[in-house]
């Protein structure tokens, strides 16, 4: 299953990711103070994102509940960057990562880490 969220849907995903199921109310009001969107541009997003069976309309209050997790997306999204940018080598994203950041030594310990637990 291959779900394709955009920027916005991903800022009502992160809502509910976070605090669990919520009332469409409850997730415009947080988005209110944390972007500045408004309660119709909230309800709209919400509506995409139950048309994209990402997220169940539960009444009574139209509570808002996430049918998938983010981790779900964080796998889509990485192996399409995988496939897109990388010609599906993550090891040419692990170098092109690496190059572009200043490692500290607490990092470079904790990727030694984590290939070592892949070994």
């Amino acid at each position: 299953m291959e779900i394709k969220l955009f920027d916005s849907e991903l800022q009502v995903m992160d809502i509910l990711w976070e605090e669990g199921d919520l009332t469409a109310k409850q997730i415009s009001q947080k988005l209110n103070v944390k972007i500045g969107w408004n309660k119709n541009t909230t309800y709209t997003v919400i509506k995409k994102c139950i048309k994209k069976g990402v997220i169940e309309r539960i009444e009574p209050n139209f509570i808002c509940h996430p049918i998938i997790t983010k981790e779900q997306i964080q796998e889509q999204e990485t192996t399409e960057l995988i496939d897109k940018m990388f010609n599906g080598s993550t090891s040419l994203l692990f170098a092109a990562l690496l190059d572009q950041k200043n490692l500290s030594s607490s990092d470079i310990s904790k990727l030694k880490q984590i290939v070592k637990d892949l070994e």
